[in-house]
């Protein structure tokens, strides 16, 4: 039998369609699964409480879309040309990384990248590896990291032709393997993953969203990022990226595409209409000066947005206050999105990209308790219900975060990772990145 736990006097965000929240109250899960949340003290016995006082609880964060590896460049200095536009970016930076990486360095950056989202409030990520020398097993060594930590994640190999088409066929090789493999898995699942249609043949994308309706998975893809997306698409097919995706019968309820930034009416319209989601990236799109994706188009049309970091901030906070200015700033109007809409993106849509919002995204019976908790004694104005989601975004970030709870384990105690101590974390990642850097 499972202990009953609860945490108690919270000030409670459920997260919830309905936007419930909850001044003083508790909730209450047993095993993986939350059996009541409501204001109060909880009834009947309970076996282990955690006193929540002067503290909010809100959902784990969702991040829809990410590049665990992506943490061991942090700091880097590559001697390269600089690169000036996405292209070089990709040719001149991350192409290189990719290559360089082994099985080692997959197993660093998870460990160090989840423990950095989980530290920060994330519970749930999806994470896509790109490594053409170190294919196999590869997600193997992702998922004994993140397991390691004690974080929820959906993984995937992006299948590419980038140097062969044998490259891609090994990729998605990969990914049927692993699934098979981890099949009922609490804190692990996967998903099919596909680089960007610019470095892949219709074949590839036709036979990786097969792949991925005959196993019942998602399926993402990066979209119309940079300019080099579109330009491809239309030079070599006379279609714009979408076009080209819907053609392919790539696009549904079940597909994510990750950025869309360089898309047009036209293709909002095929997103809707499919019932695709979108995985919003605005603090990479800003590194990469690739541009503003039109998230309040797509909003408008109806689409599914969830947030993500692509690979740089693992502060979902962090990524939260971007998408909230950043299309203030486009569109020249400040009251065009809200902090409710973002809170959203980064709770119950973003699990609702992948079908999981009957599972997790926010806090309700019958979910998976996956729940971070909020120290408020850094917030300067009162805490209210009309003023909480606003302090979400504007005032909290990952620093605030001193518990977090995943399938109802605490794994992170006062901003201590539980299960891995920090300098195990620290010592894996900086060998392995002293390594990598050498290498390129």
């Amino acid at each position: 039998m499972s202990e009953t736990k609860a945490i108690t006097n919270a000030f409670i965000v459920t997260g919830e369609a309905s936007g419930r929240i909850i001044e003083k109250g508790h909730i209450v899960f047993e095993g993986s699964r939350i059996k009541s949340v409501a204001a109060g003290n909880p009834k009947g016995d309970i076996d282990v409480e955690f006193d929540a006082s002067g503290k909010v609880a809100i959902p784990g964060l969702i991040t829809a879309h990410t590049h665990l590896y992506g943490i061991l460049l942090r700091g880097a200095s590559l001697n390269i040309d600089l690169p000036t536009d996405f292209a070089q970016v990709l040719q001149r930076v991350w192409w290189p990384v990719d290559e360089a990486l082994t099985l080692e360095d997959a197993y660093a950056s998870a460990l160090a990248a989840s423990a950095d989202m989980l530290r920060n409030g994330s519970t749930f990520f999806a994470d896509t590896y790109s490594g053409p020398n170190s294919i196999e097993s590869s997600l193997d060594m992702i998922a004994k990291a993140t397991e390691e930590i004690g974080i929820r994640s959906m993984l995937a190999f992006e299948a590419t032709e980038r140097h062969t088409k044998e490259e891609g066929q090994r990729g998605l090789s990969e990914n049927v393997r692993f699934a098979k493999k981890i099949k009922g898995n609490e804190l692990t699942s996967l998903m099919m993953s596909i680089h960007a249609s610019f470095t892949v043949s219709d074949d590839l994308i036709q036979q990786a969203a097969k792949m991925a309706r005959n196993i019942d998975i998602p399926l993402t893809i990066h979209t119309s990022e940079g300019l080099v997306d579109l330009y491809h698409n239309l030079e070599r097919y006379g279609e714009r990226t979408i076009e080209r995706l819907n053609r392919l019968e790539a696009l549904g309820p079940k597909t994510v595409l990750a950025h869309c930034v360089h898309i047009n009416n036209h293709e909002i319209e095929l997103i809707s209409k499919s019932k695709t989601s979108v995985a919003h990236n605005p603090m990479s799109n800003m590194l990469n000066a690739v541009g503003i994706s039109p998230v309040i188009d797509m909003l408008n049309e109806g689409i599914t947005i969830g947030l993500g970091n692509d690979g740089w901030i693992f502060d979902p906070f962090e990524n939260m206050r971007c998408a909230y200015t950043i299309h203030r700033l486009a569109s020249g109007n400040p009251s065009i999105i809200g902090p409710d809409q973002i809170f959203r993106m980064a709770t119950l849509d973003g699990a609702r990209c992948y079908g999981l919002e009957n599972k997790i995204g926010s806090l309700e019976a019958g979910k998976l308790a996956d729940i971070v908790i909020l120290d408020c004694s850094r917030v300067p104005t009162p805490i209210t219900c009309s003023s909480i989601i606003g302090h979400i975004i504007s005032t909290f970030n990952g620093r605030d975060v001193s518990d977090v709870f995943v399938n109802g384990e605490l794994v992170v105690k006062n901003r201590e990772i539980v299960r891995v101590p920090d300098n195990k974390i620290r010592e894996v990642s900086q060998e392995s990145a002293a390594r990598l850097w050498k290498r390129l």
